[in-house]
């Protein structure tokens, strides 16, 4: 009897770690700073973006994080900071033929019934490998803002005019932009170079505000930037979502009771970034902790810091940062998606990064679609920012077209954002199958078209299908039905 126990469930183990989650943010960075893109030109990198894009949603891919704005430049169109060499290869040209990265990313994610999450460096205005600044740049304009760091120029987070500049530039973006959320990587105060020590004496004694230690000051600046800069957002856009990835581990046991039981680099104590404080506080609406290590690793265990997150950092939607070729390298695919399910502060995973799942390495991205992500997936709700669902779509009716069978439905009423619905969720059943818009392998697709192809085949067989709409933060209506014959 024991045998055939043990049997049955290594049998059912797939089924088991293949559970899926009806709503859970598949994120993947897209990042601009490697080069990747570099003097691509722009026929060939809409091409590339394109390509990754379709992959990255045969994946199960819902939500593209998009680097747009690597050191105090831009990837979109931009008045106020000059055009990325990331881009063209010099800083400030413009791209030839013309086009709008940002733009063009949102049209091409929202087609595809993605988010598109607008990816800033908040502090950082030089890499290292950039030598000619444009005339236009904010450390040409104002050298008196930056400070010189290993190689990098940072915009000095003690400075009041920065927070502002930084805002103002968020701003724009949010105005001008159709984007679902704005996201900020684990840049903060520089990561620590040895023996060198940051310049900020002139600006500690200017405005410490009787902040007796140094580091407690440079945190209340973070502190003071990331609470305004998250009111800023929601001021401009009230739905557009405000993400920081912050470095894996928050603080070691060894530096504070509440620390993990790991050794390594330190957000609070080295990056001056008191993230529990801003989940705790609510200035930001999901967290992605870069936890880029392996299960086992002796300084930093995989396995240790999801648990940690996920029972510390849980007042906000918490979503796991993982590296796929480093779990590729050490065959934790598996173990790392069942420790990420039995978490129950963890509604997400963000693929670092987003060219790896499309090169497939390991065989990563092939997993993803035949198992984990086989199903679409709404994003998690987020209801201290708004709870209330659309109505349902009305008028559901199959058409014979010249495209062949096609699912129309039309709008619902909305009046304002918080009701107008903007993508609509296709579910299937088959006949005499109970309608179920909870099991999340029923959804066939999530579409911002008021219209779905059907796969007819002979006509012989019945379904039913159900359509529900979505507003901006994903809140799903009361279910439209419609049987039909395929």
């Amino acid at each position: 009897m024991m045998k055939k126990t043990v049997l049955l469930l290594l049998l059912m183990m797939p089924l088991l770690v293949s559970a899926q989650q009806k709503r859970e943010f598949r994120g993947a960075w897209i990042q601009c700073v490697n080069g990747q893109f570099q003097g691509m030109g722009t026929q060939k990198m809409q091409q590339t973006l394109a390509y990754q894009l379709d992959e990255l949603q045969k994946d199960g891919v819902n939500a593209i994080i998009f680097q747009v704005r690597p050191e105090c430049d831009a990837l979109y169109e931009s008045s106020i900071e000059p055009w990325s060499r990331f881009l063209t290869g010099q800083q400030g040209k413009a791209p030839s033929p013309y086009w709008d990265p940002l733009q063009w990313m949102i049209d091409q994610c929202h087609a595809r019934g993605m988010e598109l999450h607008a990816w800033i460096n908040p502090y950082r205005a030089k890499t290292k490998t950039t030598n000619l600044l444009a005339t236009t740049h904010v450390a040409v304009r104002h050298p008196e803002w930056c400070f010189d760091y290993d190689g990098l120029k940072i915009l000095n987070p003690g400075i009041p005019e920065n927070r502002d500049y930084i805002c103002q530039v968020a701003r724009d973006i949010v105005t001008r932009y159709d984007i679902d959320g704005i996201h900020m990587d684990d840049y903060f105060y520089p990561y620590p170079a040895a023996g060198q020590q940051i310049p900020d004496d002139a600006q500690y004694r200017q405005y410490s505000n009787g902040i007796k230690d140094r580091g407690d000051w440079r945190r209340y600046n973070v502190n003071l930037f990331i609470k305004q800069f998250y009111e800023t957002v929601h001021q401009a856009k009230p739905w557009v979502k405000v993400g920081i990835s912050p470095f894996g581990i928050y603080r070691n046991k060894k530096s504070a009771a509440i620390g993990s039981n790991t050794n390594g680099l330190q957000n609070y104590d080295d990056l001056y970034a008191d993230v529990l404080l801003w989940v705790n506080n609510g200035w930001l609406d999901y967290c992605v902790p870069q936890i880029y290590w392996e299960i086992g690793n002796r300084a930093a265990d995989y396995d240790t810091l999801i648990r940690w997150w996920s029972q510390h950092a849980a007042g906000r939607p918490l979503f796991i940062g993982e590296d796929i070729e480093r779990t590729v390298k050490f065959g934790q695919q598996a173990q790392k998606r069942t420790l990420s399910q039995q978490m129950p502060g963890v509604q997400g995973t963000v693929l670092w990064y987003a060219k790896a799942a499309v090169d497939n390495t390991g065989n990563y991205g092939t997993v993803l679609r035949q198992n984990y992500w086989r199903h679409p997936a709404l994003q998690p709700q987020m209801t201290f920012i708004d709870k209330k669902a659309p109505k349902a779509p009305r008028k559901v009716k199959p058409v014979w077209t010249s495209d062949g069978y096609i699912l129309f439905w039309t709008a619902p009423k909305g009046k304002s954002w918080d009701d107008v619905a903007t993508r609509y969720v296709v579910y299937r059943f088959e006949k005499g199958e109970k309608v179920n818009t909870d099991d999340p392998g029923k959804i066939v697709a999530v579409t911002p078209n008021t219209y779905y192809k059907l796969p007819y085949a002979n006509g012989q067989q019945k379904y039913t299908y159900v359509v529900t709409a979505l507003d901006r933060l994903q809140n799903e209506s009361k279910p439209a039905k419609k049987t039909v014959k395929l």
